[in-house]
């Protein structure tokens, strides 16, 4: 996901890594932090693959900025992960965000619709957090106020996904 972040960002602007950092520290929140051990060896990863361009500009102090930029090679490798992404970034709420933040970067509605289609294919599943004897547990089944808890914000944002996902795909699927 992090190499996604970077392809991402850099596909609209330009950026060097404090600012490549912070969007993506404002895209995932504290919940998946990004550290510079983790961020400059996935950089170095990516100009090494020749998927990222860089160069260097004078910094507003002293020392000079590497500006990353995406190569061309880079903007496939972008929309390859949007057409296809894993079954994790459909499945799980932070990295489909992600993909989420990126997806209108892949030209074609139709691709687009399909990976919506997917998270909603995902979301229509019966699942629970909490199963008993195999079957998934829904908040008025259990007397535990905090899993009622956990069960009825589930579905309520599951509910509230399911129909934006619903509409967006309609529209995506719209003839132009």
């Amino acid at each position: 996901m992090l190499e996604l972040s970077i392809l991402g960002f850099l596909a609209e602007e330009p950026l060097h890594g404090y600012e490549l950092k912070e969007r993506i520290k404002a895209l995932n929140g504290h919940v998946r932090p990004v550290s510079d051990g983790a961020l400059y060896p996935a950089i170095t990863r990516l100009v090494t693959a020749g998927k990222l361009g860089q160069h260097t500009e004078p910094g507003s102090s002293a020392a000079p900025r590497r500006i990353l930029s995406l190569t061309d090679q880079g903007r496939e490798d972008l929309l390859e992960r949007l057409r296809r992404p894993k079954q994790a970034e459909i499945t799980d709420q932070v990295r489909f965000n992600t993909v989420l933040a990126f997806l209108r970067h892949l030209p074609d509605p139709r691709e687009q619709a399909a990976v919506l289609q997917r998270r909603l294919d995902f979301l229509t599943t019966p699942a629970s957090f909490f199963y008993r004897d195999g079957e998934p547990v829904r908040a008025e089944e259990t007397d535990d106020l905090f899993r009622q808890g956990i069960l009825r914000v589930a579905r309520a944002t599951g509910e509230a996904e399911r129909a934006w996902l619903t509409e967006a795909i309609s529209q995506l699927r719209q003839p132009s």
